[in-house]
């Protein structure tokens, strides 16, 4: 499922209702680890793409089948594919910057992340592991989903 975003800041809102109610029909609760950490991952790589591109971008997430399968783990993608052929770059910025933190919360919080070249574009993705299928599992599996800090800032997702 995919859903393509003008290059409007104003659309950043847009293509987080847009998750949630993508995950919420998978059955991932909005309240869920996963689903908080996933939304806020569309904001930073949506973002990024509006602002740094000034071009329209495509939303797409992949879904397990179903919460109730029986697999132990099941893997939430999110791609966003833009027409900037330029390379993702983590930068450093101190305390007083406004920005620049956002690929440093995707490698934060996501269990894998990448990007590659698509046509005269590139794809940027990360990737969420769920764990399903048990009762006393955290929500949430693997390396993502701990505590990020940043110079002036704590995020943690619990």
């Amino acid at each position: 499922m995919q859903l393509e975003v003008r290059p409007d800041p104003s659309e950043v809102g847009r293509a987080r209702r847009w998750a949630r109610s993508r995950l919420a029909g998978a059955g991932i609760q909005a309240d869920e680890p996963l689903a908080e950490t996933l939304v806020l991952l569309v904001s930073e790589l949506v973002t990024n793409a509006v602002v740094h591109t000034g071009s329209s971008a495509v939303l797409r997430l992949v879904l397990p089948g179903s919460v109730a399968e029986e697999s132990e783990e099941a893997t939430v993608r999110l791609e966003v594919d833009d027409a900037s052929d330029r390379a993702p770059v983590p930068r450093c910025v101190n305390g007083e910057a406004t920005g620049g933190r956002g690929l440093a919360l995707v490698d934060g919080l996501a269990d894998r992340w990448g990007w590659s070249r698509e046509g005269t574009g590139k794809r940027i993705w990360c990737e969420l592991d769920r764990c399903a299928g048990r009762e006393d599992a955290a929500p949430v599996c693997g390396s993502g989903g701990g505590a990020v800090a940043f110079e002036g800032f704590a995020f943690e997702v619990v």
